[in-house]
């Protein structure tokens, strides 16, 4: 005989066999056996989860030659028959390939006849929401008073598609995602069974992918004996499946909250090359964050992690790794996620969510809120700021020498990563820039980065976490936070330029600038400013880069933007 996939052999032939549908298989079972079932069942669930095997082990149960009964027997003739498909009143009809109103039509007239060789005549529709709306019209009556000797069961993955006239003439069984405690036992019983040598790592790693599905699980067991030697070990299995090591994930994740991008960045270029899914590669990210969190709130609930073992490398980085910080890394890594979902290049993604995720500073101290924590940051950030002004008063005209200087070799310098920042055009857009041209750009810049991420997704995450800083009536300046930003941002420019004359109404050139080297030149400029007019105060409004200064300002806000500068300053309304 030929083989037979481990799903099929496996295939449960009695409710006990329904793995973690315990809900559903006892509401049935007791229904059996007072004779109290119904004439129509609607299942519904995800894929692999039991509701056909469970409407056919339901067929056996009411015509078991010893009904009423709880289980089927699966020794008499009728159970026998029902189970091999040779006894013809139990007919199962797949809706995706026969969903037309003749079809239904057949099934209405049929109805009629008595069963041939067991009490009860079984229709069990499949996939039955890819039935045609004339199709479900002609099911109606049928459903709602067939005869005495037919039942009907429905199955679904999709029961929002199904015409509610059609779920109110059912009883209705919501089969769950069955949990990865429930298919690791499960695989280990069939293991056992069959004979096949595996680690509980390894089957761990094939519940996991198989998102709540048995069917699934059953397959990629059955591909992973396959690709295996001897023995089926945890490598063979993450070769099936695409999924990556722990060890992997502790890695990078140690490297990102050290701030080591360098690290994290080569790791996850091997992890491509070696032929790892990326979106793979970033939901076993999300789950083992999750588990790092769930951990670290409740370390006795260890059953209930879904991606990590917890070893000795586990514990130390969920006591390593702050909750704030494990929070932020799963919105960026969600956000990543959902990008990906568009594009054809998923890395680049992947690099921005690592690049942002370096920049996230670990959480609060703990008890202590994340306001507080700012307000201390910030109120730290403006005592350095006031000491060094009171130095810089105090240097004079020294002062002023050393800023000559300064000036005079910044245009030497360039970006740390290779990307040559051009000082010459930024500075020649500072003396054209006009407030008017900035106010113009930052008001209609959300509206532009709406458009952008719904026509070029990439390059809507290229420009992500830039900031509009200065505008003139020809070029606008952006600065990033990283080099290679501005790099992947010039790669993008035949899609963001032509995309920005029909929010700016006319032509602009975007200049990249990382955001470092933009404060110095904007300081630079500033105090060329302040040289040629004696020394009088200019604000940085004068440069473009604050519209809010374009008209009358509280003076609270006014005394603190002099104070700290319009960097850490979000005004709102």
């Amino acid at each position: 005989m030929s083989y037979q996939a481990l799903y099929r052999v496996w295939r449960p032939r009695n409710f006990e066999g329904v793995v973690g549908q315990t809900h559903i298989t006892r509401t049935l079972q007791n229904a059996i056996e007072q004779n109290k079932f119904s004439h129509a069942y609607l299942f519904s669930g995800p894929r692999g989860t039991g509701k056909t095997s469970a409407a056919k082990i339901f067929a056996k149960a009411v015509n078991c030659e010893r009904s009423p009964v709880k289980e089927p027997c699966n020794e008499c003739d009728a159970c026998l028959g029902i189970q091999d498909g040779s006894i013809s009143d139990v007919i199962e009809i797949d809706a995706a390939s026969n969903n037309g109103v003749e079809q239904i039509r057949e099934i209405r007239d049929k109805v009629k006849y008595a069963p041939s060789a067991v009490p009860y005549k079984v229709y069990i529709i499949d996939e039955v929401h890819m039935l045609s709306m004339g199709a479900f019209n002609a099911l109606l009556k049928t459903l709602e008073e067939p005869p005495k000797h037919v039942i009907f069961i429905l199955a679904t993955t999709e029961p929002h598609k199904i015409p509610l006239t059609i779920i109110s003439r059912c009883q209705r069984f919501d089969f769950k995602r069955i949990s990865q405690k429930s298919m690791v036992d499960r695989m280990e019983k069939i293991t056992e069974v069959e004979g096949i040598p595996i680690s509980k790592e390894a089957l761990e790693i094939v519940a996991l992918t198989a998102e709540g599905g048995m069917r699934d699980a059953l397959s990629l067991l059955d591909q992973a004996v396959s690709y295996s030697e001897d023995e089926v070990t945890l490598e063979d299995v993450l070769a099936v499946t695409g999924s990556v090591s722990q060890g992997k994930l502790t890695a990078v994740l140690q490297s990102l909250y050290n701030q080591d991008a360098r690290s994290a960045l080569e790791a996850v270029d091997d992890l491509i090359q070696q032929g790892k899914d990326p979106g793979r590669f970033v939901f076993d990210l999300i789950y083992y964050l999750r588990d790092l969190l769930l951990f670290q709130s409740a370390p006795d609930l260890e059953h209930n992690l879904e991606r990590a073992i917890p070893d000795e490398s586990f514990k130390g980085l969920s006591e390593e790794l702050s909750p704030g910080w494990i929070q932020q890394a799963i919105r960026e890594l969600n956000r990543c996620q959902q990008e990906m979902k568009w594009t054809t290049s998923p890395k680049v993604f992947i690099e921005i969510a690592m690049l942002n995720m370096v920049e996230v500073q670990a959480g609060p101290v703990q008890g202590k809120p994340a306001e507080s924590e700012t307000v201390d940051k910030l109120t730290k950030k403006m005592a350095e700021l006031e000491k060094e002004l009171t130095t810089l008063k105090q240097q004079g005209a020294e002062g002023q020498t050393q800023a000559k200087s300064t000036k005079k070799r910044a245009p030497a310098k360039s970006g740390r990563k290779g990307y040559n920042v051009p000082y010459e055009r930024i500075r020649q857009v500072l003396n054209e820039a006009s407030k008017e041209d900035i106010k113009n750009v930052q008001g209609r810049w959300a509206d532009f980065m709406e458009a952008l991420k719904r026509n070029n997704a990439p390059a809507h995450a290229t420009l992500l976490n830039s900031k509009p800083r200065a505008a003139s009536s020809k070029a606008l300046i952006l600065a990033f936070r990283y080099d290679i930003h501005c790099s992947l941002a010039l790669e993008h420019q035949q899609t963001i330029e032509p995309l920005l004359i029909e929010f700016i109404g006319k032509p602009m050139t975007i200049i990249p600038i990382p955001e470092p080297n933009w404060q110095e030149i904007r300081e630079e400029y500033v105090r060329k400013q302040k040289q040629s007019t004696d020394g009088g105060s200019v604000e940085e409004g004068e440069e473009g880069e604050s519209p809010q200064q374009g008209g009358e300002e509280e003076p609270l806000v006014s005394e603190a933007r002099k104070l700290v500068g319009d960097d850490l300053i979000e005004v709102q309304d």
